[in-house]
């Protein structure tokens, strides 16, 4: 096993995929830091031609708790195509590169091949959640939010882990798609699917039901508005997890790979 992950992290590390998700987080960091420069002085980002006629900015609540919330709304919303970017490239990069077969040949077991590939993906998205996290505390810092305690950071950081392990979990499903699929549309029509009907579940009032839904609601991205998450909820977003992993394995041990 430590071998297999040790290869799965060499192909990540040499790949331009790193690069991109950084580059992503951090965009999001900014975009957020930018949104609470703005609600700080909603006069001097007009002034500076930051507000213009996206006058409902200036109710961005400007604050620590608000700057955490932002977060883990753009960990739930943005991290479907971050961390789901990864699964993707882990698993549809062997049959783009046609390497499949020739990983297959090798003197370890499928089993074990897929479980590095998901422990590589898995942890790859952990340190993009903790990059997140890291640089989302130093732009609050740089701007001097009002509003910091530990138990608002401990409140706010635990709702972003939270957020970002459950989309993360969601994400063992493009990995699937891409498997099945051989190659990474499959995975990103399943993306794009996930996103749709998640989209559509929460608009009819039943997003903290449906798992593909539930870290943006538990996030707050729909507002007071939307029922809570239940534990059938985060029950539901493990039990996809476990079942795509579970057809994942099935998929990679059983099916005919000389075609």
């Amino acid at each position: 096993m430590i071998p297999a992950i040790a290869a799965e992290w060499l192909k990540l590390r040499r790949s331009r995929l790193p690069w991109i998700t950084v580059a992503a987080c951090t965009i999001g960091v900014a975009v957020g830091g930018l949104f609470m420069f703005i609600g700080m002085d909603p006069e001097r980002a007009r002034s500076l031609g930051l507000l213009g006629t996206k006058a409902q900015l200036a109710t961005i609540d400007a604050s620590w708790p608000g700057f955490l919330a932002l977060l883990a709304q753009i960990c739930a919303i943005g991290g479907v195509f971050i961390f789901g970017l990864t699964m993707l490239w882990v698993f549809g990069r062997e049959f783009a590169d046609h390497t499949a077969k020739d990983l297959l040949a090798l003197p370890t077991s499928r089993g074990t091949i897929v479980t590095a590939k998901f422990v590589v993906a898995v942890g790859w998205c952990v340190l993009l959640g903790v990059y997140l996290a890291a640089a989302g505390l130093i732009v609050g810092a740089v701007l001097r939010l009002p509003g910091f305690g530990v138990a608002v950071a401990a409140h706010g950081l635990g709702r972003m882990a939270v957020t970002a392990l459950m989309t993360t979990a969601l994400t063992v499903t493009f990995g699937f798609a891409a498997s099945a699929g051989r190659g990474y549309l499959p995975g990103v029509l399943a993306m794009m699917a996930a996103v749709f009907t998640a989209q559509v579940v929460a608009a009819l009032g039943f997003g903290h039901w449906y798992p593909y839904s539930v870290p943006a609601i538990y996030s707050g991205v729909a507002g007071v508005g939307q029922p809570p998450v239940t534990a059938f909820g985060h029950a539901a977003v493990i039990g996809v997890a476990v079942l795509f992993w579970a057809w994942t394995m099935r998929w990679w041990n059983r099916t005919d790979h000389t075609r």
